[in-house]
């Protein structure tokens, strides 16, 4: 059986993430997925949206998922990767890994994991900040529209 782990952040789930993880679950038979902590995400990327219980629910019920999983507080960031024991770790696109220095960092690990980059999705609105983006956009052009109105 070949065991796939995903990771990722998975704040205001959208069609991107859907990709992602049905492309990763095509690699295997199992498609286990760490959801990023709060800290996590506070500390590399921005304040999310959704907390990680949150997100990690909306993950677990996804249909390509068999198993999600709350990602590690600080410490050896491989330490999952040892206690879920995939065949293959996917990275997103957007994902800010260089996978040939992930895989020298596994080897020197003694851990053996194929590591794959996942292709794009081609969509206006395959990203959270892109979807935040568009609501701010959608709620700018209200404003100006009711302003009009009673103006």
């Amino acid at each position: 059986m070949v065991r796939v782990m995903a990771t990722g952040v998975f704040d205001i789930i959208h069609l991107g993430h859907l990709h992602y993880l049905e492309e990763s679950k095509r690699l295997g038979d199992e498609l286990v997925v760490v959801v990023a902590t709060d800290s996590t995400v506070r500390r590399r990327k921005h304040e999310p949206v959704t907390p990680e219980k949150m997100r990690l629910e909306l993950v677990a019920s996804l249909k390509p998922v068999d198993r999600a999983v709350l990602g590690r507080e600080g410490g050896d960031m491989f330490e999952i990767v040892r206690e879920i024991r995939p065949d293959i770790i996917t990275i997103g696109y957007d994902q800010p890994f260089d996978e040939t220095k992930l895989e020298e960092e596994l080897k020197k690990r003694k851990i053996d994991v194929q590591v794959v980059r996942m292709p794009h999705l081609d969509h206006d609105l395959d990203g959270t900040r892109k979807i935040i983006n568009k609501i701010i956009e959608f709620h700018e052009v209200q404003k100006k529209l009711s302003g009009v109105e009673k103006g």
